[in-house]
């Protein structure tokens, strides 16, 4: 697709943000893991070396040496992953983009940001607090909002996918690869209007 690997240092930091462990699979919560498998297939990498409190790889992703990571911290301690990352390769928070499930889009959708608040996403949120702010583009998967309103947030973004909301989030992690791959060769605004 648009990926090669390697092993040189790292110009930009991709955040898939989930929960580590089988009880968390193919939950809405972990549709940023999702999204790091879908990319590392394309690719033929395995994110799977223990680096930062995460599973990472190395990859080139529009020309440019990127650290795929996949916290394990739990999605609450998501930022102790990323600062550490950060920190290795002195690279500031723009440098960062994170992908995560996002429950005010519907299944199937994908939204660009340059910057935000966290929208009550806990993830994002402890991103902002550990590493120093707003700034950092990101890349929303729209996992849908619960059936009802009595629907206790929590149940609903660690339940299950069905097999068609599992379809979907696969086919958005796709469009996900190619956004991230325009974000970092032509920058954000082309990104935002080719996919938003």
């Amino acid at each position: 697709m648009f990926f090669r690997k390697n092993t040189s240092s790292v110009e930009w930091i991709v955040v898939f943000l989930g929960n580590p462990g089988i009880r968390y699979e193919n939950t809405r919560h972990n549709a940023g893991f999702i999204t790091a498998d879908i990319i590392a297939k394309e690719i033929g990498a395995k994110v799977n070396r223990a680096r930062f409190s995460s599973l990472t790889a190395v990859a080139k992703l529009g020309g440019e040496p990127v650290l795929l990571m996949k916290p394990q911290t739990y999605m609450n301690l998501s930022g102790n992953a990323v600062r550490q990352a950060m920190r290795f390769y002195k690279l500031p928070l723009e440098k960062v983009i994170v992908i995560s499930d996002d429950v005010s889009l519907p299944a199937g959708k994908l939204r660009i940001r340059r910057q935000g608040s966290a929208g009550g996403h806990n993830g994002l949120k402890d991103i902002i607090a550990k590493c120093g702010g707003e700034e950092f583009p990101r890349i929303r998967l729209g996992v849908g909002a619960p059936p009802h309103e009595e629907y206790d947030m929590a149940d609903w973004v660690l339940s299950k996918l069905n097999v068609e909301e599992k379809k979907l989030i696969s086919d958005t992690g796709l469009r996900a690869a190619a956004a991230l791959e325009m974000i970092i060769m032509r920058g954000i605004e082309h990104a935002m209007t080719e996919f938003n």
